[in-house]
């Protein structure tokens, strides 16, 4: 629940966007227009404008509408469409959101690169996959999503996989990837469902201290665990966006760039008006 003073500096926020809550500001387009790729020295001059682009595919995903639904002032849905696969191959919206995150972190007092983080999975429905499977325990079929994030909850990494992956698989993927792209990360907290032989081996062997948190003895109901709560905080700051509520994606990479595109998007807005 928000409180009046953020309801207000939410609302001076939106006043500063161009036509929806969505768009960026001057501030945010001022920290993410030097990652914009250079047009070429040969070929036709470049016509499209990438902060209407980016502005695009941030309605999609906060909307949750569909391609052909956006609206024509942002341009031909296909050309936004062309440009948003091309920035996602370019892994824009991957260095956009770890751009914005180590300064986050500084600004609420930590080192810029994390120390430890919690990982957890969430299945998600997914209809229109071109890979999916069915998660037993959760009865759900389309796509996992295996998260790592730092102790306040900010997304360190994403890896998607069918549903019917066990949480330590995916994790162990997360673990080399955690191992290349945040390399000061040494200590990760879990719940019981990675408390497996190979996981722990595979941890240790990367340098990671795995810590499980397991609910109390007796305990009935909702219970919430000491570090845990955080990252199912950022499942919820996932959802606000409604294009990832469910996996609409036939393709990993798509889901897994809007899911950055959101991500990135809070942590652009944060940084932009602190």
């Amino acid at each position: 629940m928000w409180t009046p003073e953020q309801r207000g500096r939410m609302a001076r926020i939106i006043r500063q966007t161009k036509r929806y809550p969505s768009d960026m500001t001057d501030e945010e387009w001022e920290r993410i227009a030097p990652l914009m790729p250079e047009p070429g020295r040969t070929g036709r001059p470049r016509e499209v404008e990438f902060r209407e682009v980016i502005n695009a595919v941030r309605y999609l995903v906060r909307s949750g509408c569909g391609w052909r639904m956006l609206p024509i002032h942002f341009g031909h849905w296909r050309t936004v469409y062309g440009w948003f696969r091309e920035l996602a191959r370019r892994f824009l919206f991957q260095t956009i959101h770890d751009v914005e995150l180590m300064p986050d972190r500084e600004r609420s007092g930590r080192e810029a690169s994390p120390a430890a983080g919690v990982i957890d999975s969430q299945s998600i429905k997914a209809p229109h996959a071109k890979t999916r499977g069915y998660d037993a325990g959760k009865k759900i079929i389309g796509r996992k999503r295996h998260i790592a994030v730092d102790t306040d909850g900010r997304l360190l990494m994403v890896n998607l996989t069918p549903a019917d992956i066990s949480d330590s698989a995916g994790a162990q993927m997360i673990l080399d990837a955690i191992r290349k792209r945040w390399p000061w990360v040494r200590h990760l907290f879990a719940d019981g469902a990675y408390d497996r032989l190979q996981l722990m081996d595979k941890a240790a062997y990367l340098d990671f201290v795995v810590e499980v948190i397991r609910r109390r003895d007796g305990a009935k109901g909702f219970e919430v665990l000491p570090r845990r709560w955080v990252v199912e905080r950022t499942f919820g700051w996932m959802t606000r966006w409604r294009r990832l509520v469910r996996d609409y994606e036939r393709r990993i990479d798509v889901s897994q760039a809007m899911i950055l595109v959101a991500m990135g998007a809070n942590l652009t807005r944060r940084n932009a008006h602190p």
